[in-house]
């Protein structure tokens, strides 16, 4: 019979005292307890079990777990002996004296996720009032002075800043007096109220106050004896950790803890056999398999596998369990290029581009790659091969879409660019099939109007630019509509220039080969949005566009010709 599954369960202890399902991972005890590290940074995409582990690290090092090692009974780190021969303790269990022996401070910025900067700053001392709370003992200690217990009495959620970035610090201080012991930290999702600052556009205020706290609570702390930290990016250096010279950063493709995160197979065929579903192995692999860290392959998503262990059925359950709203932002403001290689990207394609692990997120719209070097953080995609270029100096990663379920979430986040009541996207895409191109301008007038300022979102972006990233993104949307039909490409060459797109029919005789052009007006040139039209129509005929596809054996007689002109939000089709 299985065990039972809590689903979002992030309480070791809870999961230990109900004997719940659980894969040891107590593996990571022993590597980071010899490894040695002052401050370890660790990345992973959500849900990958970074809470449950520093909660796992919680129970085994804090006094507050003193003499609760029945909490690890059978697990590996319990069991774990000294070589026979090899030390005068030959024999012995090597890290059982460790359980319950360190003052711990226990911090998780996960929830905080303000969308103003005095928001994201009230949540963080509300989470720091709740640490001094739980750590109130330490006031009974004798010799504590009046000025001590005056600070610590001042940190609760109407605390001024001063206070708040000095509050870790300070309280590593009252617990290594209290115990006589220096302290561990642990401190997890650190990055989740940075990547709201990016999204709600008050970055560089947050990123000034977390830094001096940072700089208090994790360099210039003497009380400290090491620390962890989690979250799902590598925020630059420069932005939160300009003064940590002690910092140990593992990411994704770093081989430290390759296996402390998510599943490896064995895990997660092992789990299934538990389970009395050792036939589903194949069915689990295609849809969950593909994350890689280091070089680990074959990494699953403990989220996907434990609710799939529960619910037995095939569902994108990582992908929907958050708003995915920083992808979905950063590719809708991306530049066409980028909408094209994700064109590629979901048609299976790979990515070859170099890779920088440190997430500058005010230069997210601007340096090129790095919106891959984001998704390659968050889980979207995957490392299949990396190269050394002797003429770059650098790696050259090669990328693909992690699983079905990461594509399932994309197909998703582009469909709904496009969905709502007020726009009537399916009924464009049976307009555009039927060649009714009066339906079709009445349709695409009121999509522009509906859709248009959700792209035209980056003040940066040039007035000619910011319609073509809007178009990109319906290209994005029509491959989602018409995948099963048609063969989209865009952006490629043909004849003597690069048509934007090309619908090719997967079934020759069937459906209508399409080109379309876009052209913004230029009032200089042209008087009116018909002669636009007329343009992109002749430009398709003079760059003889249509040889791509009378190459492959479509007839002339069959190809459509569209030219979308717009400008602003005025659309006309031709």
């Amino acid at each position: 019979m299985g065990k039972t599954i809590s689903i979002g369960a992030q309480s070791f202890e809870f999961i230990r005292k109900n004997e719940c399902f659980f894969v040891d991972k107590t593996g990571f005890i022993k590597e980071w307890w010899e490894n040695a590290d002052a401050v370890t940074l660790i990345t992973r995409p959500r849900r990958f079990g970074k809470t449950l582990n520093l909660d796992m690290m919680n129970c085994f090092f804090s006094r507050t777990y003193e003499g609760r090692g029945e909490l690890f009974e059978g697990l590996s780190i319990w069991e774990d002996k000294f070589p026979d021969g090899e030390n005068p303790l030959s024999g012995d269990y090597k890290y059982r004296k460790l359980q319950g022996s360190y003052p711990v401070i226990f911090l998780s910025f996960a929830g905080i996720k303000g969308q103003t900067f005095e928001e994201t700053k009230q949540g963080i001392k509300y989470a720091l009032e709740r640490l001094y709370r739980e750590h109130k003992y330490v006031t009974d200690r004798k010799g504590m002075d009046e000025k001590e217990l005056e600070f610590f009495d001042s940190v609760s959620s109407k605390m001024p800043d001063d206070v708040a970035v000095l509050a870790l610090k300070y309280l590593s201080d009252y617990l290594e007096a209290y115990y006589g012991q220096k302290v561990l930290i642990f401190l997890d999702e650190y990055d989740t109220p940075l990547q709201e600052a990016y999204v709600y556009g008050y970055w560089e205020e947050l990123v000034g106050f977390i830094r001096q706290m940072f700089n208090l609570a994790f360099k210039t702390n003497p009380s400290m004896e090491r620390a962890i930290m989690t979250g799902i990016t590598r925020v630059s250096r420069e932005s939160v950790f300009s003064d940590l010279n002690n910092l140990t950063v593992v990411t994704t493709t770093s081989e430290k803890y390759c296996t402390r995160f998510g599943f490896t197979e064995e895990e997660v065929f092992r789990a299934l056999d538990l389970m009395g579903m050792p036939e589903r192995r194949e069915d689990v692999k295609q849809w969950y398999d593909g994350f890689t860290f280091g070089s680990q392959r074959d990494i699953y998503n403990p989220w996907s596998i434990t609710n799939f262990l529960e619910e037995k059925e095939l569902k994108p359950y990582w992908a929907n369990s958050s708003s995915n709203r920083l992808v979905s932002l950063l590719i809708r403001q991306g530049n066409p290029q980028t909408k094209t290689i994700m064109e590629d990207l979901m048609k299976g394609g790979v990515l070859e581009t170099e890779i920088d692990e440190e997430i500058i997120f005010d230069q997210l719209r601007k340096k090129y790659g790095a919106v891959w070097s984001m998704l390659l953080a968050s889980g979207y995609l995957k490392v299949v091969d990396r190269k050394f270029s002797q003429e770059t100096g650098a790696f050259i990663y090669h990328l693909e879409l992690t699983n079905r379920e990461v594509y399932m979430m994309f197909r998703n986040m582009i469909r709904d660019w496009f969905s709502g009541e007020d726009v009537p996207y399916n009924g464009f895409i049976k307009a555009l099939l039927l060649n009714d191109i009066e339906a079709m301008n009445e349709f695409m007038e009121t999509i522009a109007l509906a859709t248009f300022s959700s792209f035209d979102i980056a003040e940066s972006a040039a007035k000619n630019d910011a319609p073509e990233r809007f178009y990109h993104g319906f290209v994005l949307g029509l491959m989602v509509e018409l995948k099963g039909s048609y063969e989209i490409v865009s952006n490629r060459e043909s004849g003597f220039g690069r048509y934007d797109i090309m619908l090719i029919p997967r079934e020759k005789g069937r459906l209508d080969p399409i080109v379309i052009e876009f052209k913004v007006r230029k009032p200089r040139r042209e008087a009116s949005l018909e002669e636009t039209v007329a343009a992109a129509l002749q430009q398709i005929e003079d760059k003889k566009y249509d040889m791509a596809l009378l190459e492959r054996g479509f007839e002339k007689q069959r190809i459509r010709h569209y030219g979308f002109a717009f400008e602003g939000k005025q659309v006309l089709i031709g």
